[in-house]
């Protein structure tokens, strides 16, 4: 059969996209908000210089950076978005001014058209531009000045250790002090200053704000423009018809899948005899498994900060882990596990599906793991440095913390992660090149496995592409290359051919039948996918062209989601079809599971943040955490558990799994997502939406608005579903350690070596 129509279309995707992403990228460059080189009053005082903002910055990295609060609504979900915070605390600092001075009481007491009348002033005065490009100065009004010194002082005394300020610290789980030195601390109001500055600023020649009038706040005029609504309408209507085109494709090509009476009688992989190189992936599953353990009771300690400030059921923990650090590296140690188990999948598949062992392969799959191990320790060490404060500014740029959500270790470890990813390129494309030469029906497959290998290892070098002291805008928009490109797009890729080459080699799927749909499916999912990039960039400092560019291509990843429950019962009917499927059943339900949370947290809880007119309202709120919890956990964690699940099958236990552990593991992971999610962080989220359309998003993210009792209770409420999953975890880990105690395996054979 011919693939050349399907291979052209790759390309042209391809191509295409990336042609896009380019172009609309040097226009975030062009039009990122600026970074004046004085901000001046209009009497001639200096606040601040360019060099205090961009310090300021890495002051701000340095506490943790996405990890404390949020800056343009992306970060953690505890304390404020500091953008947003700053804008309305200067805000309400000049209308109380003016109504002292020209009413004699607060702007809270002012009728109806008096306080109309100051707003509107409020609202001209701050929305228009004062920057000048030819001095590169930013004047502000000496009224501004003090409002924007007043807000300065209380983000000093927050972040040091004001007692004044203690409550409201704990409320956002701050460490005391979180930064003491005095000129850190006044660079990194500098560069609040400029978040908000940049929120509220309206381009030249535009009535829109750098940030598209994000975040909501009527009170200086940040109302969704008619555009969010447009592009969100349009995203809809894109939506269903995608939708339709490919539920007429899914069901004209199904009748190409074998039927159950046409499996194998026997297990295909019985007489499998791993090679050294493929034996040596497995210590790379106990390195896994501890870290899934060890991320677990991280991201518990990061819930319990939600409730309990900067204690753990009365002991002070912030002192020594901090609830920025703990959730870094609760973050950072979900892509190194995740990321691990497809790594060592793709080493352990290579051999086996070529039937060729290279030379020295087993040593350089054991360097790699060194590798890795090193990476893992040392990019957690520099982080805890750094936010320690005990860094400066170069060297926590390069050994510490980037401030970076998913991209929070330090420049080094990156280069060196970088590395090891072409290491591991390395060792997939010597292992499977004698396949690829060959003549086969599965070259297509075998092609676009490494495809998806070397984009892995590629695009994973876009983290390399911002400085020490890059424009966040710029910043951002090479972040989400990494977490999106890398994580959302080419993994997906990487592990839609992996299990796609695990069941022909099952015997359960046709060649052809899996060549199609893994170009296809690729197809559909890159053509929305690498475009869809743009659905993060919103409101990061970008022109109105990425909201319409995002929201009509972020619909597109949506459409193939959709169709993941005809995915999960067909494979549910595979692992029923014959007596000797049952060795690979929870591998295979680890795969049904992904599916469902596919369709649930990507395509669901993704969507409903998506459009754009959602995503004004609710970008930097719980329902974020939603979506990121379900897809991150429920779709790549799960996955990297049911691969970890196959490889272990065939390569550390050979005998029938006494699978009651594994099967409590199972349903307590899944379950206890499921529990976490909608009877705590979604309900959470949803007040918070209700609060950000009615009041602003600064007074969502606020501590007045989060400590109200009964959102305390629907926080200690997540303690249900932590705890189940939590005990779900715990029982995988002792599962896997008991394939090598002998206590999870029977003595009758199940997968016996060959002869």
């Amino acid at each position: 059969m011919s693939y050349r129509k399907l291979w052209i279309a790759f390309i042209l995707v391809i191509v295409g996209s990336f042609s896009v992403l380019g172009y609309y990228g040097a226009e975030i460059y062009r039009s990122a908000p600026p970074v004046p080189d004085r901000v001046v009053t209009t009497s001639g005082k200096v606040l601040w210089k360019g060099a205090d903002i961009k310090d300021g910055q890495n002051v701000w990295q340095s506490t943790g950076g996405q990890e404390l609060g949020t800056v343009w609504g992306h970060g953690s979900y505890v304390a404020p978005d500091w953008s947003a915070d700053w804008l309305h605390k200067e805000a309400v600092y000049i209308l109380d001014r003016w109504a002292e001075t020209e009413y004699g009481t607060s702007f809270d007491h002012l009728d109806v058209e008096p306080a109309a009348a100051l707003k509107a002033r409020l609202q001209a005065s701050l929305r228009k531009n004062t920057f000048d490009s030819g001095s590169g100065d930013l004047v502000v009004s000496d009224l501004r000045a003090e409002a924007i010194l007043e807000t300065a002082s209380h983000y000093r005394r927050l972040f040091n250790d004001d007692p004044a300020l203690a409550d409201l610290r704990e409320a956002y789980a701050m460490k005391e002090p979180t930064v003491s030195d005095p000129e850190r601390l006044d660079d990194l109001t500098a560069f609040f200053f400029w978040t908000s500055w940049a929120c509220v600023t309206e381009r030249p020649g535009k009535a829109i704000t750098y940030t598209n009038n994000w975040p909501p706040d009527e009170t200086v005029g940040n109302v969704p423009q008619p555009a969010l609504h447009l592009w969100t309408g349009f995203s809809v209507i894109l939506l269903i018809a995608g939708i339709g085109l490919l539920g007429w494709w899914y069901a004209s090509h199904r009748e190409e899948d074998l039927a159950p009476s046409e499996f194998p009688e026997n297990d295909p992989l019985l007489g499998l005899n791993p090679t050294p190189s493929m034996r040596a992936t497995l210590k790379y599953f106990w390195v896994v498994t501890a870290l899934i353990l060890v991320q677990v009771i991280l991201g518990a300690i990061t819930a319990h900060y939600g409730v309990e400030g900067s204690g753990f059921y009365g002991f002070d923990l912030s002192e020594y882990l901090p609830y920025s650090l703990a959730r870094t590296w609760h973050v950072q140690l979900a892509i190194f596990w995740i990321a691990t188990s497809w790594l060592a999948t793709g080493l352990f598949i290579a051999p086996a599906v070529s039937g060729h062992e290279p030379k020295f392969q087993r040593l350089g799959v054991n360097v790699l793991f060194g590798a890795l191990l090193i990476i893992v320790v040392g990019s957690l060490t520099g982080q805890f440095l750094s936010i320690m404060q005990r860094l400066g500014f170069e060297t926590g740029f390069w050994f510490g913390h980037q401030g970076y959500e998913y991209v929070d270790l330090g420049r080094f470890w990156q280069i060196f992660l970088l590395a090891g990813l072409f290491i591991w390129l390395g060792l997939m494309v010597r292992a499977i090149l004698p396949a690829l030469k060959r003549e086969s029906d599965s070259r297509p497959l075998l092609g676009m496995f490494v495809i998806a290998s070397a984009a892995i290892a590629l695009f994973y070098g876009a983290g390399l592409m911002w400085g020490r002291q890059t424009n966040l805008a710029i910043a951002e928009y090479w972040r989400w290359w990494v977490v999106h490109l890398w994580v959302e797009g080419f993994f997906e890729v990487f592990a839609t051919v992996v299990i796609a080459f695990l069941f022909v080699r099952l015997g359960l799927l046709r060649t052809k039948t899996a060549n199609v749909a893994v170009l296809f499916s690729t197809n559909i999912f890159l053509a929305g996918g690498i475009i869809g990039t743009f659905h993060h960039l919103y409101f990061t400092g970008t022109p109105t062209a990425i909201l319409a560019l995002g929201a009509t291509f972020s619909a597109l990843e949506v459409v193939p989601l959709v169709l993941m429950g005809f995915e999960a019962y067909h494979n549910l009917t595979l692992s029923r079809a014959k007596p000797w499927l049952k060795a690979y059943k929870w591998p295979i339900w680890c795969f049904i599971a992904v599916s469902f949370w596919n369709l649930v947290g990507a395509g669901v809880f993704g969507f409903l943040i998506n459009p754009p007119i959602a995503l004004y309202y609710m970008q930097g709120l719980n329902t974020t955490a939603v979506h990121g919890h379900t897809a991150l956990f429920g779709v790549y964690g799960m996955l990297g558990i049911g691969l970890m699940l196959f490889v272990l099958k065939g390569l550390a236990a050979r005998n029938v799994w006494k699978d009651g552990v594994l099967s409590f593991a199972f349903w307590s992971i899944n379950i206890g997502l499921a529990l976490m999610v909608f009877i705590s962080v979604l309900p959470v989220g949803l007040a918070q939406t209700v609060a950000s359309i009615r009041d602003g998003l600064w007074y969502a993210r606020s501590a007045e608005f989060l400590q109200q009792p009964w959102l305390d209770t629907l926080r200690w409420l997540r303690v249900i579903g932590d705890t189940v999953f939590a005990a779900g975890t715990v029982a995988l880990t002792w599962f896997v350690i008991g394939l090598k105690t002998g206590w999870s395996v029977r003595d009758e054979a199940d997968l016996p070596t060959a002869e």
